[in-house]
């Protein structure tokens, strides 16, 4: 016996047609869409580059220095490639569109790159550094990983205002721990850092969102960084200096952009308010 509302069907029938029109194919992929695929693959070969060239040698008592350095800054290196590809496929999308699938290949890249890549880099940290503590680096790795899982769920469902985003967005803080891990604190507060963030990552602090000329600067400060590794993992002269000087400017960002996102919210408040006055 058939338990669907005549009413209901009969708007489904005729809204159909129209709906399947608009709705971009799912079957296809958009060039927003290879850039997506662009940004999982750069995450996954960031992983491969942290075992192969890190976590191997750790094992295997073949501790190359340049192989690990070398093999740490592209893992970085991919990292900042795919937070590229992930702030053009949102700007492609939005002036070509995307196919229906867009949102969720997305979401799915972004957990590779920016949630599980950061967290695996924690993880052989914890291992190459000092193994006896590695219960809390798991621990740590894990509220990296569940943190931006939570941050993707919730973008997913959440509309933003004003150009803002709810929590650090999910590139930007997998920079963060990996700014904070490369830094060589003290165990301690590398630990408390890098939860930290993961914390930020679900909280309601706001960060404002890349578009305009935010976005010219984000690409050029991802060129800058990338310029950074490529000089620490050749062993240029002062290339510590540069690499310790670009992880202290991402944390500065990081705890800055939060000040900069509250003084807009107030501009833009003070501003709809002048002209409700006026009115």
């Amino acid at each position: 016996m058939p338990t669907t509302d005549p009413e209901t069907s009969a708007s489904w029938a005729e809204e159909a047609p129209e709906d399947a029109a608009r709705r971009p194919s799912p079957s296809r992929l958009s060039v927003a869409d290879v850039l997506t695929l662009g940004n999982a693959v750069c995450g996954f070969a960031s992983i491969y580059f942290i075992t192969t060239s890190v976590l191997v040698p750790y094992l295997t008592e073949g501790r190359g220095d340049g192989t690990v350095r070398h093999g740490a800054a592209t893992a970085v290196m991919l990292i900042l490639m795919a937070s590229l590809f992930d702030l053009c496929d949102g700007l492609v999308a939005r002036r070509f569109r995307s196919s229906g699938m867009g949102a969720e290949l997305d979401n799915l890249s972004d957990l590779i790159s920016f949630g599980l890549s950061p967290a695996y880099f924690v993880v052989v940290w914890g291992l190459v550094n000092d193994g006896s503590h590695l219960g809390l680096v798991v621990a740590a790795a894990v509220a990296v990983l569940l943190g931006g899982l939570l941050r993707l769920a919730r973008f997913s469902i959440t509309t933003m205002q004003d150009g803002m985003f709810q929590g650090m967005p999910i590139p930007f803080a997998a920079l963060t721990v990996v700014s904070i891990v490369l830094l060589e604190l003290p165990f301690v507060v590398t630990l408390v850092a890098v939860v930290g963030v993961a914390w930020l990552m679900v909280s309601r602090v706001e960060y404002p969102k890349p578009t305009g000329k935010l976005a010219i600067a984000t690409v050029g400060w991802a060129a800058v960084n990338i310029g950074c590794l490529v000089a620490w993992a050749a062993n240029v002269p002062g290339a510590e200096t540069l690499l310790v000087t670009g992880c202290v400017l991402q944390l500065t960002l990081a705890a800055v952009l939060p000040l900069f996102a509250t003084v807009r919210r107030i501009n833009t408040a003070r501003q709809a308010f002048g002209r409700g006055k006026a009115v």
